[in-house]
């Protein structure tokens, strides 16, 4: 595989083509994964989201280049929607960010979320993993800034960035949403603009909690909330200090290495489902499908019975019928 060896020789093209590939999924991006696991582990994975216009991309610039001026490479994934007549990242933060690109231990990579929801895509774990196993020493993930779905990036990293701004919405659209309780840290940018005071204020209020009730994988851990303004670099040098101080916290209390095998856990889980979903696509023929889809319209069946006795066939087959030796018809 001859863009794996040039990519970890330091190529960034070998390494654009490597995650084109890992995006496009199949047989070739489960044997790059597969080559590329035992080198991953040692980069710092770090996710921003938070709801559209509060400035991630300006501040995730930002913060690439006070985390280089500390003698870190940075790589970035920035998820954005996908257009609906290609399927590829609609919005492009490679343009957003094209300053950082003259740097060569600064890599961006667009990613189209291709329909899955969460705020990040399905292989984004995948392409933050080789990422890290070419020797990037942070990997900032950047979510789709799709509101109150935007949760899903704190499974896949260590540090969870959430970030507000004046007149992102009401005081408690966050907490609503759920982004507070997946945040490590909390920034207030745009802090120029009026009300940025009050949305600090709002926030400490928000995210007092009785002692008992912190989460136990971050026990220790005081949310920060750092007030910001991206387009100056106020407030970075405090960001980038908050994240040294929470990876620091986590790998003394324990929580780095509990958060490394619940991120495997997870993954493993909802790969599981992934391939036995594809496995069971294969084994049944369409006009088996539409067999079903007949009786459930008639009231005959309901949609669990029917996956239920699709799953028992596939059981008593031993895994392993394909689509050619699907019978047809009902049970």
């Amino acid at each position: 595989m001859d863009s794996l060896a040039a990519a970890l020789a330091g190529d960034r093209y070998a390494l654009a083509r490597l995650l084109s590939a890992v995006e496009n999924g199949g047989q070739e991006a489960a044997a790059i994964v597969e080559a590329l696991c035992p080198r991953a582990g040692r980069a710092h994975l770090v996710g921003v989201t938070g709801a559209p216009g509060t400035g991630k991309s300006t501040l995730i610039g930002q913060l690439a280049r006070h985390l280089r001026a500390s003698g870190q490479s940075v790589a970035i994934v920035a998820v954005d929607p996908s257009s609906p007549f290609t399927g590829g990242a609609l919005l492009g933060d490679r343009v957003r960010m094209r300053d950082l690109t003259g740097d060569p231990e600064v890599f961006v990579r667009s990613m189209a979320t291709r329909g899955a929801s969460g705020g990040v895509a399905r292989t984004t774990a995948d392409a933050a993993l080789v990422l890290d196993a070419v020797g990037f020493d942070v990997v900032l993930i950047e979510t789709v800034g799709a509101g109150q779905s935007e949760v899903e990036v704190a499974r896949m990293t260590h540090a969870t960035i959430v970030v507000e701004a004046p007149g992102s919405g009401d005081d408690v659209q966050a907490l609503k949403a759920g982004l507070l309780e997946i945040a490590d840290i909390l920034v207030v940018n745009k802090m120029d603009l009026p009300g940025g005071a009050h949305k600090v204020r709002a926030l400490e209020l928000a995210t007092t909690r009785p002692a008992d009730d912190e989460r136990p994988e971050v026990s220790g851990w005081h949310v920060p909330i750092i007030p910001t303004v991206a387009l100056t670099g106020e407030g970075l040098p405090e960001l980038r200090d908050a994240l040294v101080r929470h990876r620091i916290s986590m790998q003394q209390s324990g929580s780095w290495d509990r958060g490394r095998r619940e991120r495997i856990r997870s993954d493993l889980v909802e790969t599981l489902q992934r391939v036995l979903m594809s496995r069971l696509q294969k084994m049944m023929q369409e006009d088996e499908l539409e067999s079903w889809v007949t009786r459930i319209a008639a009231r005959e069946a309901s949609v669990l019975a029917a996956a239920e006795q699709i799953v028992d066939r596939w059981e008593a087959s031993g895994y392993d019928r394909s689509p050619s030796d699907a019978t047809t018809g009902l049970q």
